[in-house]
């Protein structure tokens, strides 16, 4: 008789661990600008069942360590939705054929959190290849508002720009401006296209919608037909 030993079987599932590390973020921004960056990813890969975008989630890479949260990442090549309705409940390695994520973001709040130090070393240690580092307000002197890394070698080496970064593996860059979100005046991340083209959110989606409708009735006005009576 052969025996078949799987040793995920002897794993936690994503249902046995914690979901996060509980720990309550202490800036609104901490979700608000992942939870964006998202958003606009589910607009423009509408069609991509490839990748899953997770904020303030548990990432689980070792079965003997408490998992790290990021503010949020993106993982490229694994399956959009899982564990039905329910989503997923945490990021975990083993049960996500040890798929890494490709990238991974912290905005500091005013509380410093490590991100130049520990956690930048067990992003670097787990293998994602890109980690962003944001300041959505005041920052120390000699500390860009945005830092983008990328591992080179097994650690992570800035790369240029501080306004806008091109991330070759996601095909995408990251960015910031200012701009409109939930009615709040600020400076926001987005993704940008290869042409440096700003990848639209939905309240600019829904203007852009609103300005078209509105343009058509004035044109059929001017032909002389009521566009209430379409």
């Amino acid at each position: 008789m052969v025996l078949k030993y799987d040793p995920k079987q002897y794993l936690p599932t994503a249902a046995e661990l914690p979901d996060s590390d509980d720990t309550p973020v202490d800036n609104e921004l901490q979700n608000l600008i992942p939870n964006l960056l998202g958003a606009i990813l589910a607009m423009a890969w509408s069609e991509r069942v490839d990748w899953f975008f997770g904020v303030n989630m548990g990432m689980y890479f070792d079965p003997k360590k408490p998992a790290i949260v990021p503010d949020g990442f993106l993982s490229l090549g694994v399956e959009r939705f899982v564990g039905g309705e329910q989503g997923r409940l945490s990021y975990v390695f083993w049960e996500e054929n040890y798929v890494v994520p490709t990238f991974a973001l912290e905005v500091v709040s005013k509380t410093y959190g490590g991100e130049y130090e520990r956690k930048k070393e067990i992003y670097a240690r787990i293998g994602i290849r890109y980690y962003a580092i944001y300041w959505p307000n005041r920052r120390p002197k000699g500390h860009a508002a945005l830092a983008v890394y990328e591992l080179i070698d097994g650690s992570y080496e800035q790369m240029a720009g501080d306004t806008r970064v091109w991330l070759p593996e996601i095909g995408l860059a990251l960015g910031r401006e200012r701009g409109r979100h939930r009615g709040w005046e600020r400076e926001w991340l987005y993704w940008y296209d290869e042409s440096g083209t700003k990848l639209p959110t939905l309240e600019e989606k829904a203007q852009q919608a609103e300005s078209q409708a509105a343009k058509l009735a004035a044109k059929l006005r001017e032909l002389g037909v009521d566009p209430s009576e379409l």
